[in-house]
């Protein structure tokens, strides 16, 4: 006789088509993290319309990310619900609601090399305080002068998870991954010179990174690195750092 099939979650019916998108209002059930908006690509009508329709269906706060500061100015004349807006430059970012208490289990260290990377760094870390996470930056601390990251070395091995964002040679990953037992999330940038190839001497550096517990992102994705590094810190049973 065979076993039963376990009933599975009822996912269906849970879409809100607006006609240009098809919203996944059942997101946050599944992976704990309501939609987040991709703004390029998109225009400004679009973009306040999938704010306001997230925001109707109960969606608490909705990130826009890789949104300009021209499209912003129209984004904000266009949306109707009542939610502050919150555009940080730097990072590209729109947050409308509230930004969450840190509910992480520990915190999580942002470190750049270089001031040229720290907009993608302000990107991963936008987003995991977003996602509820306590956040510490430590940037402009490239191998080119070592002594730099070494006077943080307390606050790196401290965190629970750190990203590392680097152009160039990529090669502050493989250090920081040599000092911590934390897991370290690379972010190859795409700052360099013609041989950098746009980020790609970068990103095969850390892919190709000596030290252990070093995982890889793709070029100039600080959101996706502070999303998985949310993850890492909301795991259940994880024992919190400092």
């Amino acid at each position: 006789m065979s076993k039963e099939t376990p009933e599975l979650p009822e996912l269906s019916g849970k879409v809100a088509n607006i006609g240009y998108a098809q919203l996944d209002l059942s997101r946050s059930e599944r992976q704990g993290v309501g939609e987040v908006v991709y703004g390029e690509g998109k225009t400004a009508e679009q973009i306040a319309g999938i704010v306001d329709a997230l925001v109707e269906a109960g969606q608490e706060r909705v990130l826009v990310t890789r949104l300009s500061e021209e499209k912003f100015g129209a984004v904000r004349a266009l949306v109707g619900c009542d939610v502050p807006l919150d555009y940080r430059t730097e990072a590209r970012l729109l947050v409308a609601g509230e930004m969450p208490e840190p509910d992480g289990n520990g915190t999580i260290v942002v470190a750049s090399a270089g001031t040229s990377d720290q907009a993608v760094a302000e990107e991963a870390a936008l987003t995991a305080e977003f996602l509820g996470n306590r956040v510490e930056r430590v940037y402009d601390v490239g191998v080119a002068g070592l002594h730099r990251l070494l006077a943080h070395e307390h606050t790196l091995r401290n965190a629970q998870v750190i990203i590392a964002v680097a152009g160039m040679e990529g090669a502050l990953a493989s250090v920081i991954g040599g000092l911590v037992s934390a897991p370290v999330i690379a972010v190859p940038t795409s700052v360099g010179y013609g041989a950098s190839l746009g980020g790609v001497a970068a990103l095969l550096a850390m892919l190709n990174s000596c030290a252990s517990g070093v995982s890889v992102v793709n070029i100039d994705n600080g959101f996706g690195a502070g999303y998985q590094a949310s993850l890492i810190n909301h795991l259940k049973g994880a024992v919190a750092h400092g």
